[in-house]
């Protein structure tokens, strides 16, 4: 499910789409359009590792907790660190390549920036 953006005005969380191409408020009445705010949101994006710290492509994060890929035999174990990392927008949001285990996407809450 996707979520409505908050107010630009008073940062509500309430607004909704009236089918008409805008986000509405119903706290102050502001309205905006869809397609502003995307384009907004899209530039926003903040990814955020298990800690809170914020990752940025290139980083070097460390794994928090033993991870069992699936199709895999093997275990990426806790403190594997995976060097220059890369964020996409997606349900796992950092792309990397790890020793071992070749190509793969992990999660951001199970790492730890280094």
């Amino acid at each position: 499910m996707h979520a409505l953006p908050p107010c630009p005005q008073c940062h509500s969380g309430l607004t909704y789409e009236d089918g008409s191409g805008n986000y509405v408020c119903p706290e102050c009445a502001h309205e905006w359009p869809v397609q502003a705010a995307e384009a907004a949101g899209e530039s926003a994006r903040v990814y955020r590792d298990a800690s809170g710290n914020v990752l940025q492509d290139g980083d070097t994060v460390t794994v928090i907790k033993d991870l069992k890929p699936k199709g895999s035999g093997g275990v990426i174990k806790q403190g594997t660190k995976v060097r220059n990392i890369r964020l996409v927008d997606s349900d796992h949001d950092i792309d990397c390549k790890i020793e071992g285990f070749g190509a793969m996407s992990l999660k951001s809450e199970f790492v730890r920036k280094a």
